[in-house]
């Protein structure tokens, strides 16, 4: 993980884009374990062919598309300017790290995969090292660009996208020791990573929006 240069520092109001690049980089590092040297053989096409899904229906072959889903929601009432800014500084927000979050969910997946085929504890924490190297240097530029509240944000839409929290994930591939150093860091600039998402409280709008953002319809 981001080695903490003094813990004199981390008090400081200057830490906190660090604070979002170290959790950030924390969720990826532990979960994007890949295979390397992925190819892909298939030789390049020289004509687009477009393949309809067929089904059968009363007999007959027909084609079969399916559409995506369409989510009609009430407008949306502000009660003034301030409340109208902050729904689509949301929609700003969520746009940004959701793409995030779905890598990491992708990782995950990878992740599991790729450690089953490592022979033994020392050899995935070799390349648990070597993966962390790669992934701060491919992820800090992006990171350093999150404002505090999009750090937070990313943690909860992590949550939702992987069915767990940054800490339970700290803890699976990093043991229960690391994963309570890092919420302590986390919970000195008031997150938490054990922090959970939830769609039908606090997080009702994030989710309206996230649904809109994934089927296109923002």
């Amino acid at each position: 993980m981001l080695v903490l240069r003094g813990i004199a520092y981390i008090c400081n109001m200057k830490m906190r884009g660090k604070f979002i690049m170290t959790i950030t980089l924390l969720c990826l590092t532990v979960s994007m374990l890949r295979a390397q040297g992925r190819a892909d053989d298939a030789p390049p096409s020289t004509k687009s062919v477009y393949l309809t899904p067929m089904c059968v229906y009363q007999g007959d072959t027909i084609p079969c598309v399916q559409l995506s889903t369409v989510y009609i929601f009430k407008p949306m009432v502000f009660k003034n300017k301030r409340d109208m800014r902050r729904y689509y500084r949301l929609i700003r927000d969520v746009k940004k790290v959701l793409p995030i979050a779905n890598e990491v969910r992708t990782a995950i997946i990878e992740t599991y995969e790729y450690l089953q085929t490592l022979p033994d504890e020392e050899a995935r924490q070799r390349h648990l090292k070597y993966m962390e190297k790669s992934i701060k240097q491919q992820y800090t530029p992006r990171m350093k660009k999150l404002t505090f509240s999009q750090g937070k944000l990313l943690i909860k839409l992590i949550d939702r996208q992987t069915n767990s929290t940054g800490f339970e994930l700290v803890r699976a591939f990093l043991g229960p020791f690391r994963a309570g150093f890092y919420q302590a860091f986390a919970a000195l600039f008031g997150a938490s990573l054990k922090k959970q998402y939830d769609p039908e409280g606090e997080d009702a709008l994030t989710e309206r929006i996230v649904l809109l953002v994934e089927s296109g319809q923002l």
